[in-house]
């Protein structure tokens, strides 16, 4: 196939004409600023002439000695550059006039255009002036236009010539340019189609034409063509053999997989769908042999099903689309997570008969909600999916854009906690608990507290709420508990044996190995087990009383003391009485909101203190602000208390030089 016309011979016609005006432009522009600045020079040198005969001259003019004014205009060395002199009185009479140089004729287009000729007027006036001095005459002197003429013809013969070779520079290097960025690999591809023959035309992939390429429209029209063939080829095999799944993988395939998903709407179970569009399977088709392309898929169908918990199901849809039914999500953000997962070990090197790739997909979620059918989920997660793949490679987007951004801002929330423990932002602070009948110190509590962008170190509001919201109530208990024990060992070294309290939440106290981690953390650092307190905080309701008495047993077996904090608050509540005598608990802390009623209301915490006398228990009271609290509370056989009457939370190094005196002994607050 031959064409009548090459684009090499258009683009450079075009490029052509666009470099002759912008260069014809920029011509003109040098042009005019050349005359311009000689206008300047030639005014400045008539001017120089003018005021070296100014003063003779007056005084010939005040005179009325025409001769000797004659005499000394005729005394003017022209230099080529004056070419009349005039004497002008005040009315506009010509008193004199001098021609130095023959006029030459010189084109009216060309006056008329650079203003010539040249001319400057400079007033005489009397050698003794009077205080508002009136010229007695004007000394006008025009240059020479035909030298300026000249000048024009030199700087346009000049500009003509350097606006050809620019011209022609410009087109060369720019035709050149485009040519082999553009022209050479469309005329490859098309003499490749060209070429084809209609056997092998079905299915024919083109080579992506360089590196260069890839990422621009011609990377596009390729990768179009290849996807278009692809699907032409697809619709061949299924012809051919009527499958119903793909002979290279034994996953679900589509109509499964809705049968599935009606199933779980049926039961209005909550779930995520997530789509993978894996574009690596789509790049390499025509590229890579059939069992490389084999290989390949059933690699990445291993690794996806190792991101995946045994209760999701995977299912490929097409050649290169995957979906997950992610059963039991019901955050955003936990659909996030998992696709994040997905990403991670699909993104991993991979080694495929010898040859080395870096798979990437686009990962489209849709959440579950009421009255959805399975064909709109189907479709809401491909619609996301695509929307990824808009975005670039290896994305994640929801159908919906707002569970986008609270899963978006969750995950931002959780990078901010880990990246704050990795700076070492997380500090413990001490509040002292003091012995309400002594006023002496007997233990502290261990405080979280933050950093802050001033520098100051605070509990932020909600901080521990979006830390379990977040799940690293976990990880940040664990800090929190490391660094309790390595203090203890520290004052134990010292001959110190405070106690120390700490918060264990509910969240923290249900995971598989605290137990085993706490009792590891105990060895590590040699402390005395009964120096340590265990604060059991909730972030929800343990309905059931034998899991706690479970978790708690084999602690405070080990040794350790366990407090229950905020009682007469959720689980620790005064409707979970029966469970009390079950719970292997040593000391109840009444929280802060009975004891800021004391003494006017005290009905509820004398109910509290006559259960704990009755179990044997040991009692604090949190929140205590007033001297009439402290009175009533130690009067009713409250052994302890801490709150903002005795003192607020202190760094470590503060509460040590004020509760501890250097010979290792407690002092006095």
């Amino acid at each position: 196939m031959r064409v009548s016309r090459s684009l090499t011979i258009k683009q450079m016609a075009m490029v052509t004409a666009v470099t002759m005006v912008f260069v014809f432009v920029f011509c003109v522009i040098l042009l005019f600023h050349a005359i311009q600045q000689n206008r300047y020079n030639t005014a400045t040198q008539l001017e120089s002439i003018a005021r070296s005969i100014r003063e003779p001259l007056s005084a010939a003019i005040l005179k009325g000695d025409i001769p000797q004014a004659e005499s000394i205009i005729k005394s003017i060395q022209p230099g080529g550059i004056v070419s009349q002199a005039d004497v002008v009185l005040p009315n506009q009479f010509q008193a004199l006039r001098m021609n130095f140089i023959p006029e030459r004729p010189v084109p009216v287009m060309v006056k008329r255009l650079f203003e010539l000729p040249v001319q400057i007027s400079l007033p005489v006036y009397s050698l003794q002036r009077p205080v508002n001095p009136q010229p007695l005459a004007y000394l006008v002197l025009q240059s020479d236009s035909w030298r300026m003429y000249k000048f024009v013809l030199s700087w346009v013969s000049t500009l003509v010539t350097t606006y050809l070779l620019l011209t022609l520079m410009l087109t060369v290097a720019l035709t050149w340019c485009i040519n082999r960025l553009i022209v050479h690999p469309l005329r490859r591809i098309a003499r490749e189609l060209d070429a084809l023959s209609p056997q092998q035309q079905v299915g024919h992939q083109l080579a992506l034409p360089r590196r260069l390429h890839h990422d621009d429209e011609i990377g596009m029209l390729v990768r179009s063509y290849n996807l278009n063939q692809q699907r032409i080829l697809r619709q061949h095999e299924e012809l051919s053999h009527n499958a119903t799944r793909f002979p290279v993988s034994d996953l679900p395939n589509k109509a499964f997989l809705m049968v599935l998903l009606e199933q779980a709407m049926k039961r209005q179970q909550s779930l995520a769908l997530i789509v993978v569009a894996c574009e690596t399977l789509q790049d390499t088709a025509g590229v890579l042999k059939e069992s490389q392309r084999e290989m390949l898929l059933l690699t990445l169908v291993e690794k996806l099903k190792s991101a995946i918990t045994p209760r999701m199901v995977l299912a490929q849809v097409s050649g290169y689309d995957f979906v997950i039914i992610a059963n039991g999500i019901t955050e955003p953000w936990h659909a996030i997570t998992l696709g994040q997962q997905v990403l991670t070990v699909i993104n991993e090197r991979l080694p495929v008969q010898g040859i080395q790739l870096r798979p990437s997909a686009s990962i489209g979620i849709a959440m579950f909600h009421g009255n959805l059918t399975a064909e709109q989920i189907y479709r809401r997660a491909f619609s996301a999916a695509l929307t990824a793949r808009h975005k670039g490679k290896n994305q994640i987007e929801f159908f919906d854009p707002e569970q986008m951004e609270k899963a978006q801002q969750r995950l931002s929330e959780e990078n901010d906690i880990l990246m704050a423990l990795d700076r070492n932002d997380f500090a413990i602070w001490l509040q002292p608990q003091v012995d309400l009948s002594t006023g002496r110190v007997k233990s502290a509590e261990a405080l979280l507290r933050m950093r802050q962008a001033d520098g100051s170190w605070e509990l932020p509001e909600g901080l521990i709420d979006r830390i379990e919201s977040c799940g690293l109530i976990v990880a940040v208990g664990h800090w929190v508990l490391e660094e309790s024990c390595r203090l203890l060992s520290a004052w134990q070294s010292r001959g110190i044996m405070m106690p120390l309290s700490v918060n264990l939440s509910a969240l923290q106290l249900m995971h598989p190995t605290m137990v085993t981690e706490l009792l590891e953390l105990i060895h590590r650092f040699r402390i005395r087990p009964d120096t340590l307190f265990l604060e059991v905080t909730e972030s929800r309701r343990i309905d059931d009383p034998n899991e706690a008495v479970a978790i708690l047993r084999p602690l405070r077996n080990a040794g350790l003391r366990i407090a229950l904090d905020d009682f007469g608050m959720g689980y620790a509540g005064l409707r979970q009485l029966q469970h009390m005598k079950t719970l292997p608990v040593d000391v109840l802390k009444i929280d802060k909101t009975f004891v800021d009623g004391l003494p006017d209301d005290s009905s509820l915490v004398q109910a509290i203190i006559q259960m704990a006398h009755s179990l044997q228990l040991g009692i604090i009271a949190e929140g205590i602000e007033t001297e009439a609290q402290r009175e009533w509370l130690a009067t009713a056989g409250v052994e302890f208390g801490q709150g903002y009457l005795f003192a607020k939370a202190v760094p470590v190094d503060l509460f040590e030089r004020r509760y501890l005196d250097p010979d290792g002994h407690q002092g006095n607050d």
